[in-house]
């Protein structure tokens, strides 16, 4: 049975992500969900449970352990007119799909001069968190956010999610739409009556500041609002931004927190070189430098294969490298 909240009350992130699929298959008829073992099953992470039997077979489709023809079979679909909601396990596996989504999907649109568009979405579950090695637990957002015509969504609360997958259900354009599995039990309201659509490109302050802007995203949002309550014991006054949408990049809301602070870190978990902070720290250094006191400061997964288990920690972000690297900034 698939969860539902009341107005007010907190969700897990991973029924807030149910309910707007449910909402979604619910107000459109033309959205059909394409996965592995998201039937009966529903779903490895339970995100689709209750809805095969809601809307049966044909909208809740289980789909052959094949990737890359689980792709295809979504393009195809939105090209003929639906609008598929396809979820590829882990992201890790997404590498098997790059064909339908980089050479056809992304480029569907401008190829046809605008007259067939494909309004898919790709969720997939990615970073790490819970221990389940290197080819399943890799942060490869930054790929996506490279290919013209893709969208790239990363939410970091149950609101977020809900609100921006719907979005994302609804844009005409391809959207992958990743989801952090540590965060899968983070609780936090998340609007169940009405209407609940966050639009995509829209960044939003966390946790206001005054004396340094942290930008972060997906798990690390909450790892870098622990931090800031730790820093703002000792005077630093740290400003919370989340992009939400990678791709398009709200790069308005990081400037005006830059103006405010001077200063700017970033923090994510995918591995340091050509991570999606060397992007935001390049459109800060190109439309804000003046802005800036300091040097912008990254601070990212370690440039390493993931291994199993609790060596995983130690390669990955945590409050007290935050912590200390925002005092560094600071001095």
């Amino acid at each position: 049975m698939n969860a539902s909240a009341a107005p007010g009350q907190t969700l897990a992130m991973r029924w807030a992500i149910n309910q707007a699929l449910d909402e979604e298959l619910e107000r459109d008829p033309s959205v059909c969900l394409i996965g592995q073992d998201i039937g009966r099953a529903g779903g490895t992470f339970g995100l689709t449970r209750g809805l095969f039997d809601k809307y049966g077979a044909m909208r809740v489709r289980d789909s052959p352990i094949s990737e890359e023809g689980m792709a295809d079979l979504a393009l195809g679909a939105a090209i003929a007119g639906c609008r598929p909601v396809l979820e590829i396990m882990f992201m890790d596996f997404l590498t098997l799909t790059m064909d339908a989504l980089v050479n056809q999907a992304a480029k569907t649109y401008y190829l046809s001069n605008g007259a067939i568009a494909a309004p898919m979405v790709v969720r997939t579950l990615a970073g790490a968190g819970v221990r389940v090695g290197a080819h399943h637990s890799q942060s490869l957002e930054s790929w996506f956010t490279h290919v013209p015509g893709l969208k790239v969504a990363y939410p970091s609360t149950p609101s977020d999610a809900k609100g921006m997958l719907k979005a994302a259900i609804r844009d005409d354009n391809p959207v992958i739409f990743v989801e952090n599995k540590s965060l899968l039990g983070y609780k936090g309201a998340a609007p169940a009556e009405g209407d609940h659509v966050v639009p995509l490109g829209k960044a939003e302050v966390k946790r206001a500041g005054t004396d340094v802007t942290v930008v972060a995203y997906g798990r690390m949002v909450h790892v870098v609002l622990d931090a800031a309550e730790q820093l703002a014991k000792e005077g630093i006054d740290v400003e919370v931004v989340d992009p939400r949408t990678l791709m398009p990049l709200d790069t308005d809301t990081i400037l005006a927190s830059v103006a405010k602070t001077s200063r700017l870190a970033i923090v994510h978990e995918a591995t340091g070189p050509s991570g999606f902070g060397a992007e935001i720290a390049a459109r800060v250094a190109d439309e804000g430098l003046y802005y800036l006191d300091a040097p912008i400061k990254r601070i990212a997964g370690a440039f390493y294969p993931i291994p199993t288990g609790e060596a995983e920690d130690l390669l990955f972000p945590d409050v007290a490298r935050v912590v200390d690297s925002v005092r560094d900034l600071m001095a």
